[in-house]
């Protein structure tokens, strides 16, 4: 399968698993019992997640810690950032973007478990960096 088709497959499911997520639990609760909901769904749908993965920044070839950390790492191809918040702004676009940059993905979910209606609140990015910093593998 070539690799756009794959990544469109792979986001697809992971959109069906949050809305199944959504449907049973609502908005309202806590971002991590979103993250461990669609990390049972997207594993019961037989997929490799990550939950919380570790994300060093290479910097002048040295790996360092910063702390930062995906929410949910799928197929080791899709970064997820979940968000329990009351509107996306742009500064979360710009998270899942560095992520994306950082990483070398290239494509990443953002979606806020707040909304009523979570279509409204999922974002797909692509990661057009054309040098992006590293591999996630």
């Amino acid at each position: 399968m070539e690799e756009g088709a794959r990544l469109n497959q792979i986001t697809e499911q992971i959109i069906g698993a949050a809305i199944t997520v959504h449907r049973a639990l609502g908005p309202g609760l806590l971002e991590s019992a979103y993250e461990s909901c669609l990390l049972y769904e997207l594993s019961q749908q037989g997929l490799k997640v990550e939950a919380q993965r570790p994300l060093p920044i290479i910097y002048r070839e040295v790996k360092l810690d910063c702390g930062y950390r995906l929410d949910l790492l799928v197929e080791d191809a899709v970064i997820v950032e979940l968000k329990a918040v009351e509107q996306l702004v742009p500064i979360h676009t710009a998270q899942l973007m560095s992520y994306l940059k950082l990483s070398g993905c290239k494509v990443g979910l953002l979606i806020n478990f707040h909304e009523t209606l979570l279509k409204n609140g999922i974002v797909r990015k692509v990661n057009d960096f054309p040098d992006s910093l590293r591999s996630p593998r």
